[in-house]
């Protein structure tokens, strides 16, 4: 728990002494100078007031040590970009659970993809999506099912569910790996990811389908991301085009059409 410390820096932050401070929050002078000793702990009301004059998470003032953050991040945070600070554990998740208080696997279909857009965070949303259990998925890890269209991932065919599990740590996010990631401006996607996190605040997104260029999304434009476990789909995808493949077809190709010549020369 970080609260004590991060009130203190936030206050230093923004250069108010402890009365100034609150003054503005209508709160004893003492009363704040216990918060930030922890000599004592804040009421409901008092984080709800320090959350809303901060403009940060209740969740990132308890949980998240925030002198150790770059100025960039403070930056993102102060911005209302807190919930998808980069790479930090801060990130709620709306979720269902079953009789046995076991995490449900919800669905999300192609046709409810542009409700879950704006309905992710809300779990009166999410507690009306489809759900479903796997008992062979681990039942400590959250996990939930994406139905993704188009052709930019094959050989994974268009309709295919894809089952991710739920990453609150992007800083884990491996390069090369599979990820349905659910973005600001596009929605949901399912790409393969580099994680420039560090380097430059973003990841590149990566389509198997190589008519498709990568491009770079900022961790700013995101706001989940879901880990490749496994797909389900009723239909065969055509295999990749490898060399040796390509090169079978191409004998193949040349020996229908030497059958052609020939064929030809004696008609």
């Amino acid at each position: 728990m970080y609260f004590d410390s991060n009130i203190k820096f936030l206050r230093n932050r923004k250069k108010l002494t402890q009365d100034q401070l609150s003054v503005a929050l209508e709160i004893k002078r003492s009363t704040l100078n216990n918060y930030e000793n922890g000599i004592s702990g804040p009421s409901i009301q008092s984080l709800i007031l320090l959350s809303d004059y901060f403009h940060v998470a209740i969740d990132t003032l308890l949980r998240v040590d925030l002198a150790k953050l770059r100025e960039s991040q403070l930056y993102e945070l102060e911005h209302g970009q807190d919930v998808f600070l980069k790479g930090s554990n801060i990130r709620v998740l709306a979720t269902t659970i079953d009789r046995q208080n076991r995490d449900n696997i919800e669905l999300v279909s192609e046709k409810a993809k542009a409700g879950y857009t704006n309905g992710f965070a809300d779990p009166e949303y999410i507690s009306e999506l489809p759900v479903f259990q796997l008992p062979f998925l681990s039942p400590e890890r959250k996990y939930r099912t994406f139905q993704i269209s188009g052709d930019s991932m094959l050989p994974i065919p268009d309709g295919a569910w894809v089952t991710g599990e739920f990453v609150q740590d992007w800083n884990t996010i491996k390069d090369g790996e599979f990820y349905v990631v659910l973005t600001l401006n596009e929605g949901l996607v399912f790409k393969q990811l580099k994680n420039e996190l560090a380097e430059r605040g973003c990841f590149r997104m990566i389509s198997l389908n190589k008519a498709y260029e990568p491009y770079e999304l900022a961790a700013t434009e995101i706001r989940e991301i879901w880990k490749f476990v496994h797909y389900i789909s009723r239909d065969v995808a055509d295999p990749p085009l490898t060399d040796n493949l390509i090169e079978q077809q191409l004998k193949e190709l040349t020996e229908e059409i030497k059958g052609m010549k020939k064929w030809i020369e004696n008609h």
